[in-house]
């Protein structure tokens, strides 16, 4: 059976849009522009051929339509997210990363953080950039830059001035478990990188 289905962004925008009644903060929950939003639900009632919303002076309404259509769209997300979550490992929850290509991973410990966070399935894609981060292809990145992002938080990696490396998350996701335990490792790295040292020069001294 072929599935005839609209553009899932459309969808996504309509969606969030009709929950929140506002393009505005659907716009805020996906890191898009309000007017992107708008462009998405617009193309979407051109494709249904109905209204999905009344546009009225700082309003947002449902038509009839859009009321009807409203719980199969979320009922049809929250059925695609359950089916994606039981498809992880049990007790492990995926983690995305994406980094900037001019980024050394060995900077980064990951073979550690891996055994010693069992619980996160760490997962990197490199190169990656706030491209990959907005469509959701990543969870957190690590980015070459300013750090200056609207509706996102940004850590600094090293402590610096100007231009450096940050880590990037959606402020809606930014505390969730998995991003604050690799936020968390990032912090601590200094103080690893320095001990190992330490226990490498004690080592070769004995051995000499």
């Amino acid at each position: 059976m072929t599935y005839i289905l609209p553009p899932l962004n459309a969808l996504r925008a309509f969606e969030a849009a009709a929950r929140h009644l506002s393009f505005k903060l659907a716009a805020h929950e996906l890191h898009v522009t309000p007017a992107a939003v708008g462009q998405q639900v617009k193309a979407l009632e051109a494709r249904l051929g109905v209204r999905l919303f009344e546009r009225l002076h700082k309003q947002l309404i449902l038509t009839e339509a859009g009321q009807i259509y409203l719980p199969e769209v979320s009922d049809g997300f929250r059925r695609i997210a359950d089916a994606t979550a039981r498809l992880k490992p049990t007790g492990a929850a995926l983690l995305q990363l994406g980094v900037h290509g001019g980024f050394d991973l060995h900077r980064l410990g990951l073979a550690e953080f891996r055994a010693t966070h069992p619980e996160i399935g760490l997962r990197v894609l490199q190169p990656a950039g706030l491209h990959e981060l907005i469509e959701g292809k990543v969870d957190v990145l690590i980015a070459r830059g300013l750090g200056h992002h609207p509706g996102y938080r940004c850590d600094r990696l090293a402590e610096e001035s100007g231009v450096g490396d940050w880590l990037i998350a959606p402020s809606g996701t930014a505390d969730c478990p998995e991003i604050s335990g690799f936020r968390d490792w990032l912090r601590d790295l200094p103080a690893k990188n320095s001990l190992a040292m330490r226990r490498r020069r004690v080592v070769g001294i004995i051995r000499s």
